[in-house]
């Protein structure tokens, strides 16, 4: 038999809350300030999910020391943090599943690319600073998404194993990280069609719009303990 999902983990930009808009306009003024070409969609569905580190010698087309890498994850996520102070809002049904969750004794984490700042500022900013048993960054594990490894330190702290979890995203790299964990894993469409997920290689689970859908569709079952796998 199946076992039934023991641990739930969720990546925080794009899942736990819709702003990615926020960081399209931070990642926005920074091109323009350094000279760069803007960021079309194309190359979000590369980059999107991925750690700065990661990131920013793309987008720089050179590789960073140290020094240069932080000076430039410190300008472009004080943008995010500026421009998203005040405004940001949990996706619809995510204080339920929240509140489900506890009450099923079923552990919740995240596992995230994002810097320990944005971390602290957004989980503060949503009111969910104290909700998530187990808070895993891209850049405390040797390798980002979509490398497993923030999903399967998630799943450790949780003291789950990875295969007995559910793991939601919203960006391709998060999918196929999660995947590569062995986890069960939804797409929220909140940055990404199914179809942008299938082009860029990720093969989620199931595809939803927020937490209300899932809810919707499993919220019962899960309440009952009795949902092992989602039909694909």
């Amino acid at each position: 038999m199946t076992p039934r999902f023991r641990g739930v983990v969720f990546d925080l930009d794009g899942t736990l809350v819709d702003n990615l808009g926020f960081h399209v306009e931070a990642f926005a003024l920074f091109v323009r300030r350094h000279g760069l070409p803007p960021m079309d969609h194309a190359m979000r569905g590369r980059l999107d999910g991925k750690r700065n580190r990661d990131i920013f010698p793309i987008l720089l087309g050179r590789p960073l020391d140290p020094t240069s890498f932080q000076r430039f994850e410190d300008e472009k996520e004080g943008l995010y943090r500026e421009l998203s102070r005040g405004r940001l809002q949990p996706l619809p049904g995510l204080g339920r599943l929240l509140d489900l969750l506890e009450a099923r004794g079923i552990g919740a984490a995240v596992a995230t690319s994002a810097p320990a700042a944005n971390v602290d500022h957004t989980l503060e900013e949503l009111g969910l600073s104290r909700r998530f048993r187990a808070v895993v960054r891209g850049d405390q594990v040797p390798h980002g998404k979509p490398a497993p490894d923030v999903f399967l330190e998630a799943a450790r702290q949780l003291g789950v194993p990875a295969a007995a979890c559910l793991a939601f995203e919203d960006a391709p790299a998060g999918v196929s990280a999660a995947k590569a964990a062995n986890m069960t894993c939804i797409a929220l469409t909140t940055s990404f069609t199914p179809e942008e997920f299938a082009a860029n290689g990720a093969r989620p689970d199931a595809a939803l719009p927020n937490f209300e859908s899932f809810l919707s569709s499993w919220g019962d079952r899960l309440a009952e303990g009795t949902v092992a796998t989602l039909p694909r």
